[in-house]
């Protein structure tokens, strides 16, 4: 079998919920996803694609690091309930650069507000998370060559999820609202300006790696975090030989509701 047909395979014979399993398409898209994960191009990836369990994608895991088609550092994370298939390296890089230099845009959506306003990344209750968040990677990287699913404890109960996401997903913005006062947001009918980032797998197979979204009011005061994003990704892009063809392009969208 060729490396797309051992993807497909396990994605099929893995991620079935109930009766209905993964499509090609879908396997395909995960495929891609997974090998940008291990090559370092993203620090994690949310699965999504449809309702198997954490312990379904650890064993989808398994079977891909157990053919060799994946490294073994890769973990699976239960975060609430929310499955992660995680690079804790790059992941806990990212959140050390967060620390010391601020590369990540944290963005106030309160409902409060009357428009979205740029936070403090180091202000105390994002503070903790973020040491919290380090050091549970820290923690994860030091397991190696786990075969179950890392859940993560109580603590992650009291963190903003959608935050925790952008943090982990590796975006350059991500955004935050006292979830202990309201789970509404102030993005309703605000513009905002979508980044997306694709590149093409094997046999030209292609998938979206990065979508976020930033306010477009924010966008002037956030271009250089942008760009760096943007400069980090095509570099690291440049020294892998596994996904080709990395285009990133922006569109703005207005939506009468946003669900963070």
């Amino acid at each position: 079998m060729s490396t797309q047909e051992l993807f497909v395979a396990a994605a099929r014979q893995c991620l079935s919920a109930g009766r209905k399993s993964l499509s090609v398409s879908q396997s395909l898209d995960l495929a891609t996803q997974v090998s940008a994960l291990d090559v370092g191009l993203k620090p994690a990836i949310l699965y999504d694609s449809n309702g198997a369990s954490v312990d379904q994608v650890q064993q989808y895991l398994s079977s891909l690091q157990s053919s060799q088609l994946v490294s073994k550092s890769l973990l699976t994370l239960d975060l609430n309930g929310n499955t992660l298939i995680v690079n804790p390296v790059v992941a806990r890089f990212n959140l050390e650069q967060l620390i010391h230099y601020g590369n990540v845009a944290v963005v106030d959506v309160c409902h409060t507000l009357e428009k979205p306003t740029i936070a403090d990344p180091l202000r105390a209750e994002l503070k903790s998370m973020t040491h919290d968040l380090l050091l549970l990677l820290r923690v994860i990287e030091d397991l190696k060559e786990t075969k179950k699913p890392h859940t993560v404890g109580e603590k992650s109960e009291e963190w903003n999820l959608c935050t925790v996401f952008g943090l982990l997903l590796g975006y350059p913005v991500t955004y935050w609202f006292d979830q202990t006062k309201s789970f509404e947001n102030c993005l309703s009918m605000t513009p905002l300006t979508v980044t997306t980032a694709s590149a093409a797998w094997q046999a030209g197979h292609r998938c979206c790696l990065y979508s976020f979204s930033v306010p477009a009011v924010l966008l002037e005061e956030m271009q250089h975090k942008l760009e760096n994003w943007r400069f980090s990704l095509q570099e690291r892009f440049q020294q892998q030989n596994v996904l080709k063809d990395l285009t990133i392009c922006q569109s703005t969208v207005t939506l009468p509701s946003v669900c963070l």
